[in-house]
């Protein structure tokens, strides 16, 4: 493997490993190439959109909160009239990225209901549905009224979707709103320059922020064994982040493009590859 495609950065003890297409000595370089909003999705009856806070989403999602006319719920839908309904809560029953980033933002502003941390397998202490897949998920709360879940947003198709709170505001999901999380967050302490490892800043109150997503790294060698190979894995970097490359896989795909800055730093980084 000369190059890499992964839902979360480089941990401190994987960079203490050998790379074996590495030249010996060098590390890894990694950037963020796709920015994925996560929804939380819904069947309401009547309902297209909610508006929810952390706290809230924890709730539901914990088996706290298990009735659509929760007061949690309607003193944040003032105009919405909620029914007396049992929510169906339906999760990833599979080891997931997705759940894995979906916690991590219910540990980072809910960590008083949600007290699991970020994680993968969904635990089986808070019940709810499993559903195996994105399209699992999807089809389970399309099944069923009253159901909720969470998916890649891009799937989300005419499910009812809600507005996460951030700051004072509620911000929908969408390409821009998702792509200013990186903005909004700090870069992993004690890596390397060429290192753009980001700790997803999840309880952000900036304005137009939406802070559940996935975000997709590139990573590979700052010098190769292989000079022929060091070239193709920068022509084939190079196209990933540009304009042209990231509209491509927004159309196929529905993830958010990176910004032009972190363009320019991730460019830094393919044109320094050996």
């Amino acid at each position: 493997v000369v190059f890499a495609g992964t839902d979360s950065y480089w941990k401190d003890e994987e960079l203490a490993l050998e790379f074996a297409a590495c030249a010996p000595g060098t590390k890894p370089w990694e950037f963020p190439v796709w920015i994925s909003p996560i929804a939380v999705i819904f069947n309401l009856e009547g309902v297209d959109s909610l508006n929810l806070d952390a706290a809230t989403v924890a709730g539901i999602f914990a088996g706290e909160i298990t009735m659509w006319n929760d007061d949690a719920i309607v003193s944040q839908n003032p105009d919405l009239d909620l029914p007396d309904l049992s929510i169906t809560a339906v999760h990833r029953s599979d080891d997931s990225g997705t759940t894995k980033n979906f916690t991590d933002y219910l540990d980072k502003t809910a960590s008083d209901i949600w007290t699991v941390g970020a994680i993968e397998t969904w635990p089986t202490e808070f019940g709810g549905e499993g559903a195996k897949g994105t399209s699992g998920v999807v089809d389970a709360v399309k099944a069923g009224n009253g159901a909720i879940g969470y998916a890649d947003a891009s799937k989300a198709g005419d499910l009812g979707t809600v507005a996460i709170k951030v700051g004072s505001d509620y911000v929908s999901f969408s390409a821009e709103a998702a792509s200013k999380v990186i903005d909004a967050s700090s870069l992993v302490e004690g890596r390397e320059s060429y290192d753009l490892a980001y700790k997803i800043a999840r309880d952000t109150t900036e304005s137009g922020v939406y802070p559940i997503v996935l975000v997709s790294y590139l990573t590979g060698c700052n010098e190769y064994l292989d000079s022929e190979v060091a070239t193709l894995v920068k022509v084939y970097a190079s196209y990933i982040i540009s304009e042209q490359g990231q509209a491509t896989a927004a159309a196929a795909g529905g993830v958010a493009p990176i910004s032009d800055s972190l363009r320019q730093k991730a460019q830094a980084i393919i044109d320094a590859i050996k």
